[in-house]
């Protein structure tokens, strides 16, 4: 930051008086620019339907990670609630009508100053298209998600929670849970163009 939102003059890095934080501050009208990590927020999109298990992931049409695989998501935005969010950037980057469900993963990923958040999902029907982020969407059975073509390290976090509380859900009846960690990983080197 080099200006003042508010008044437009120069800022300076300094720690406030009562903080113990470097600031973004304005010696002209004094005010204290606060940055805060970002929320990302999505969902994990599931079709299952006599017999079939499939979870829905979008090809990323835009940087960072173009033409890896992703689930839906993205920055939340004013005046909007998480799910309102997971539900908006469904429809945004994969056109898909979910019914949205609980709360599934809250991954810290302090390093790159986010949070992100994963609501299980319903897809509603097959009618879902690649949005304007995306280069394609597909359906994936757990075999053959492409699990070294993955955009970030919490999209691999969350989709082996998932199929790890699918198992558990199988041989003893136990709903999902609810998952919170921290992201330390780095994201694997982009391959080589073919």
């Amino acid at each position: 930051m080099k200006f003042c939102s508010d008044c437009a003059h120069p800022v300076v890095l300094t720690v406030p008086e009562g903080d113990n934080r470097p600031r973004f501050v304005c010696n002209n009208c004094h005010a204290i620019h606060y940055q805060n990590p970002k929320m990302v927020i999505g969902s994990l999109p599931v079709w299952e339907r006599d017999g079939e298990f499939k979870i829905l992931l979008c090809k990323r049409a835009i940087e960072p990670r173009y033409g890896y695989w992703t689930l839906p998501a993205g920055f939340m935005e004013n005046a909007e609630t998480t799910a309102e969010a997971a539900i908006r950037e469904t429809e945004e980057e994969a056109g898909a009508n979910i019914a949205i469900g609980p709360l599934f993963s809250l991954l810290n990923v302090a390093h790159v100053h986010q949070v992100h958040l994963f609501y299980l999902a319903r897809l509603l029907d097959l009618d879902f298209a690649a949005g304007i982020e995306s280069l394609e969407v597909e359906l994936f059975s757990e075999e053959d998600i492409p699990w070294d073509d993955l955009a970030f390290p919490t999209i691999r976090t969350t989709l082996e929670l998932f199929f790890a509380d699918r198992v558990a859900q199988r041989e003893t009846g136990a709903p999902f849970g609810f998952h919170a960690q921290d992201i330390v990983r780095p994201m694997l080197a982009p391959r080589e163009p073919d």
